[in-house]
C-alpha cells in the first residue's frame, strides 16, 4: 500500500486523471511519488531543480484532484441529498455553485451535487489544452496560476465539508490518517506556490 492508498477497499467517485501525457508530466509523477514515499511533505512541494513551475502547478493538480476524488468517493454512500441537503463547512459557512459560464448566478445545492459539479468544472479544465497543454513545449495561458488558485479554493471546500460533517465516518472507516495527509500535503503545497495560507482560508466564505 502507497503512502496515499486506503487498500482494497477503495472507491473513486470517477475515473483517477492522468498527468498530461505531452508535458513532463510523468518524470515530475515519478519524483513526486519518490519524495511522498520517503514521507518528506516538504521536499514533496519542493520544485525539482530545473523544472517550470507550471508544469509542476499542473501535474500536483491533477493529483490533489485525484486525491480528494479519492477521499469524497469513500462517502458518497453517506453524503447524500438527504443527509447533507446543502454543501457547508460548519454552520457559518454555506457554499453555493456557480461557474460562470452555464450558471452565473450562485445556486443552492447539495453537497453531493456541489462536489458533482465541481469536479465536473475542474475536469473541463484539466481536459481543455488551452489551459492545461497536452503538448511537449506547449504554452500555458498567462492567467495559468490564478486558474489552479481557483482550482484549489474550492478542492478546500471539500476537505472542509469533510472534515466538519463527516470525519467521524472517516474515523470510523480507519481514513483519518490518509485524510490528515492529504490535506497536510494540500496546504503546505499552497503555501509554497500559491501564496499565503489565509488567502485559502479566507476564501471559504465566499459563497461561489
Amino acid at each position: 500500500m502507497s503512502l496515499f492508498g486506503l487498500g482494497r477497499n477503495q472507491r473513486t467517485f470517477r475515473p483517477k486523471k492522468s498527468a498530461p501525457s505531452g508535458s513532463k508530466g510523468a518524470q515530475l509523477r515519478k519524483h513526486i511519488d519518490a519524495t511522498l514515499g520517503s514521507g518528506n511533505l516538504r521536499e514533496a512541494v519542493r520544485l525539482p531543480p530545473g523544472e517550470d513551475l507550471n508544469e509542476w502547478l499542473a501535474v500536483n493538480t491533477v493529483d490533489f484532484f485525484n486525491q480528494v476524488n479519492l477521499l469524497y468517493g469513500t462517502l458518497t454512500e453517506f453524503c447524500t441529498a438527504e443527509n447533507c441537503p446543502t454543501m457547508t463547512a460548519g454552520p457559518k459557512y454555506e457554499y453555493r455553485w456557480a461557474d460562470g459560464v452555464q450558471i452565473k448566478k450562485p445556486i443552492e445545492v447539495s453537497a453531493p451535487k456541489y462536489v458533482e459539479y465541481l469536479m465536473d468544472w475542474i475536469e473541463s479544465q484539466l481536459d481543455d489544452e488551452s489551459i492545461f497543454p497536452q503538448k511537449l513545449g506547449a504554452p500555458f495561458p498567462s492567467n495559468f496560476k490564478e486558474v489552479v488558485k481557483t482550482i484549489f479554493k474550492r478542492l478546500f471546500r471539500v476537505y472542509a465539508h469533510i472534515y466538519h460533517s463527516h470525519f467521524q465516518k472517516i474515523v470510523s472507516l480507519k481514513e483519518e490518517a490518509h485524510l490528515n495527509t492529504c490535506f497536510k500535503h494540500f496546504i503546505l503545497f499552497t503555501c509554497v506556490k500559491l501564496g499565503p495560507l489565509q488567502e485559502l482560508i479566507d476564501s471559504i466564505i465566499v459563497p461561489y
